[in-house]
């Protein structure tokens, strides 16, 4: 490409084509090559076959801030086994797929840090909409945790760049104050998308099954709070992973999934490809029939399938609110459901744990999102 304002400056190397921002916390961060211990799976082949001149990376370094940042020292690279293997792997999994199926460039900027609340990813005038989780009001030193800091230092930097969606995972740190998390989400992304003047994609990642500490009951109300807030937000999805969690750490190794299911989205959804399934199957209806309950589902118009496992994951409760680990079968009509311990049953719960490996999807493969048909608090909450 050549500018001139009299004087012509030539620029060499020029992609046009698709730019996606991936952001949140540790499970986008998480490189190819995994965190220590805590490997990827098939991150040998994936950097091995990383060399793509035809995908740019573009990795924005961790940096806090107390004032909005212009700009950032990171420069595109070349898709290369040694980027690669540094680089978000949900990112980095999405950005190969969309490259292969649209067949044009496509860049991947990532902007992650893990560990980190949601709040450090707004900015200050977002934030004041919340009075419940105020700005800190001395603030010379700082650190990841803090509001707006993230949003200052990584997220401000990239506004105006010209970006096709967003891919945001995050929301473990912010468990336990779920019920904040479904108006906040939704209020960070009308703020970043006015910020850009553009309504661009979001698809968002609900959190993995992971065995958290006993005390701990907020996972399964996150969740659903996720669930929530994406129907909150225009243009947006949100990809399911309840198949590919993991009891034992809280960064699963099966990214594979995650960028698979995140990239069904984008290509049926912003990019109109015909003939793929992207949007889980989700709870439509409940009917009772004495003791046992027909559940019907959106998004399985050919049906439902275990792959001939038994169905697991399904939990009833009577008038006592006491759930129980319920028989189903699946259907032509969706799944019904059934517990001898529960002859009257009220309400019905799906995968409703913070951690459970599914089995339950539609014919396409994507799993159904976890729900309750219930409105009952946890214990100890009001």
């Amino acid at each position: 490409i050549t500018i001139s304002d009299g004087k012509p400056v030539m620029l060499k190397n020029v992609m046009i084509g698709e730019v996606w921002l991936c952001s949140g916390q540790s499970n986008m961060e998480m490189p190819v090559k995994g965190f220590r211990n805590q490997p990827i799976l098939g991150a040998e082949e994936t950097i091995l076959e990383g060399k793509n001149n035809n995908i740019r990376l573009f990795r924005v370094e961790r940096t806090t801030a107390l004032e909005p940042v212009k700009d950032v020292t990171a420069e595109w690279e070349a898709s290369s086994p040694k980027g690669v293997r540094d680089f978000s792997a949900v990112g980095y999994g999405f950005a190969k797929i969309l490259q292969q199926q649209l067949d044009v460039p496509v860049g991947i900027i990532q902007a992650t840090w893990g560990g980190t609340p949601i709040q450090g990813w707004m900015s200050e005038n977002n934030l004041k909409e919340f009075p419940e989780s105020p700005l800190p009001a001395h603030r010379t030193v700082i650190n990841k945790n803090h509001p707006e800091v993230l949003y200052n230092g990584m997220i401000h930097p990239l506004i105006g760049f010209a970006i096709k969606g967003v891919l945001w995972y995050q929301g473990e740190t912010n468990r336990a104050e779920y019920a904040l998390y479904e108006r906040m989400m939704p209020s960070m992304v009308q703020h970043w998308r006015a910020q850009w003047g553009n309504e661009w994609a979001f698809y968002y990642v609900q959190l993995a099954p992971y065995k958290y500490p006993s005390y701990a009951v907020e996972a399964p109300y996150m969740r659903e709070a996720q669930e929530k807030a994406g129907a909150q937000i225009p243009n947006s999805g949100m990809a399911v992973c309840m198949d590919a969690g993991d009891s034992l750490t809280i960064h699963p190794a099966n990214k594979t999934a995650v960028s698979r299911r995140l990239a069904y989205l984008a290509l049926g959804k912003t990019y109109g490809v015909e003939g793929i399934s992207y949007e889980n199957p989700s709870f439509k209806s409940m009917k009772l029939a004495s003791d046992t309950v027909r559940i019907a589902f959106h998004n399985a118009s050919n049906g439902l399938t275990s792959f001939g496992k038994e169905l697991n994951g399904f939990e009833i409760a009577g008038d006592d609110q006491v759930f129980h680990p319920a028989r189903a079968w699946i259907t032509n009509d969706g799944v019904y459901t059934l517990c001898e311990q529960v002859k009257k049953p009220v309400a019905v719960r799906y995968a409703f744990r913070d951690y459970i490996i599914t089995n339950l999807y539609n014919t396409d493969g994507l799993p159904v999102a976890p729900f309750r048909t219930d409105n009952w608090q946890p214990a100890g909450k009001k």
